[in-house]
């Protein structure tokens, strides 16, 4: 009897055993690919380009002053009118050259007004160009004198009167830039895994960064610097 009842307890002893081999097995090897899998290594690929801004905002701003408020405004008119000639003269068209609202202070109805003998009224007008003809405007800004030789003024040295340049044709070049980006990341990526005598896997994860598009220096604010980042994480395996 107790021959019949060892022998089914050796079997299920045996079983049980292996059972618990096979388990601690298979723990051990995933551990040993989760290990494997915890090594990764991150790197940034950048991609830049250097573009010609497409449009151009150009204001060209002027003051006058007057004791009379209706000769102000009438020399406002006038010298408007110079300013639109200029530009139509240069090649601009009507639908490039917008005209703003004039604006007139009362001196003598500013509390810092003081007794000196000053003109009473002073009033401001901008003419501002909206164009794709970035070249042109170039060109004419370095002809505002002949403005002054017809007796307006220019006033543009405030920052809100900076002439700006824009570039407007990045959708063109993103699919471009990101693949640039994401290629230079893996050339690193390639780079390192060779020198750690390591092999690269696939990518765990990927992030493209913000374009950013920036003046190429103070003096070309024309010429603009595309730029972005792309952050790659890639397996890494013996």
């Amino acid at each position: 009897m107790s021959d019949k009842r060892t022998k089914p307890a050796l079997v299920l002893g045996a079983f049980l055993f292996l059972g618990l081999a096979l388990c601690g097995y298979l723990v051990s090897t995933s551990i040993l690919r989760i290990k494997a899998l915890d090594r990764t290594i991150t790197v940034k690929g950048l991609s830049e380009r250097e573009v010609r801004a497409n449009v151009a905002i150009w204001p060209i701003p002027f003051k006058e002053a007057d004791n009379d408020l209706n000769t102000l405004a009438t020399r406002i008119q006038k010298k408007n009118a110079i300013v639109i000639d200029f530009l139509t003269k240069s090649g601009f068209s009507e639908n490039e050259i917008f005209t703003s609202a004039p604006a007139v202070t009362d001196r003598l109805a500013q509390d810092y007004a003081g007794a000196e003998k000053a003109l009473r009224y002073s009033g401001s007008s901008t003419i501002s160009v909206y164009t794709d003809k970035v070249d042109l405007v170039r060109d004419s800004m370095k002809r505002l004198v002949d403005l002054g030789k017809q007796g307006v003024a220019i006033s543009g040295q405030d920052y809100e009167y900076k002439t700006t340049f824009l570039f407007t044709g990045l959708n063109e070049l993103k699919p471009a830039m990101v693949e640039e980006a994401t290629r230079n990341a893996r050339e690193v990526a390639i780079k390192f895994a060779q020198d750690s005598q390591s092999t690269l896997g696939k990518i765990r994860r990927a992030s493209q960064g913000q374009f950013t598009i920036e003046d190429r220096d103070a003096n070309t604010p024309y010429i603009k610097k595309v730029r972005v980042v792309s952050t790659v994480e890639y397996y890494l395996s013996d």
